[in-house]
């Protein structure tokens, strides 16, 4: 199999970058994907809506007002079904695939259990994606072709603000169903910030997405049900200057979860989240005890 035919996604991701970059904080969506090969759709039992629910539907346009604003933002245009660049490169399930597994694959991790692997097993609720295994070196491909590229444009970027800046604050931008599974059975907050419980960003980062966005209305709650996936755990270093954090958003405040189409609401999020970024922009990371006076 040709990897153009396997990868049939020009460009695969964008790293939107301002003509001036005013601020040390990078947005990132890598999981608002929307382009589906026709090589995918051939090998998966699901219908396009059903695939989709793994999407960040519309996330990267909630945020597209920060490069104006002199911060970069990435975005991938893969679906999440086909590659989740938010896991390790190698967390793949034996049982999706014929073929030997690298030695060095983790095949054990909570995330593989679940089948939500790098290369995913189901959607939604517990849906399986595909009608066959797939050829391990498939896999691969996918792995080389549109993993690794985007990490290597990712640090390129983080460290490209952290040399200009001294630090850097890398935004990972998600959404979420607006209810939880069944063993759960109830709403969602409106937006969950991810710090991998205080150890991937300084506090300032937390009090101040909380403070701006409960200001504005929304109800803000952390770490629960999410505290950050592999990008904000793996480019979290403060000690470095680097800070991570993780947003998501719930889904019923901007859009229509059964048509995928954006409601009267979404300009209204939109205009919020650029005034946490224009917040965040003035952020002083190396002193916590400052963030009111960035959020006011």
């Amino acid at each position: 199999m040709m990897e153009a035919e396997i990868c049939d996604i020009d460009p695969a991701f964008e790293a939107l970058e301002p003509a001036e970059t005013r601020a040390p904080v990078i947005f990132n969506s890598p999981h608002s994907g929307r382009v589906y090969p026709p090589h995918f759709i051939g090998q998966v039992r699901l219908d396009l809506p059903l695939l989709r629910r793994s999407e960040d539907t519309g996330v990267d346009a909630l945020f597209a007002g920060v490069v104006e604003r002199g911060m970069p933002l990435m975005r991938v245009h893969f679906p999440r079904s086909m590659v989740d660049v938010n896991r390790e490169p190698y967390e793949l399930d034996p049982r999706m695939f014929d073929g030997r597994l690298p030695t060095f694959a983790n095949t054990r991790s909570m995330r593989v259990a679940g089948g939500l692997g790098t290369i995913p097993r189901v959607v939604g609720e517990a849906q399986e994606i595909y009608a066959r295994r797939l050829p391990i070196d498939e896999a691969l491909v996918r792995i080389e072709t549109l993993y690794k590229p985007y990490h290597r444009a990712l640090r390129r970027l983080i460290a490209s603000v952290h040399r200009a800046f001294g630090e850097a604050l890398l935004v990972d931008c998600h959404s979420m169903p607006s209810m939880a599974p069944i063993r759960e059975d109830r709403p969602r907050a409106d937006i969950v910030i991810g710090d991998r419980y205080g150890t991937s960003c300084s506090p300032a980062v937390g009090d101040l997405i909380e403070g701006v966005l409960r200001a504005r209305g929304y109800n803000v709650v952390r770490n629960k049900p999410y505290a950050g996936g592999f990008i904000t755990e793996h480019y979290g270093q403060p000690q470095t200057g680097v800070h991570a954090v993780q947003i998501e958003i719930n889904r019923a405040i901007y859009m229509d979860e059964r048509t995928y189409r954006p409601t009267g609401d979404f300009g209204r999020l939109q205009s919020d989240l650029m005034i946490l970024a224009e917040a965040l922009a003035r952020l002083p990371l190396d002193r916590a005890g400052d963030w009111r006076i960035a959020a006011e």
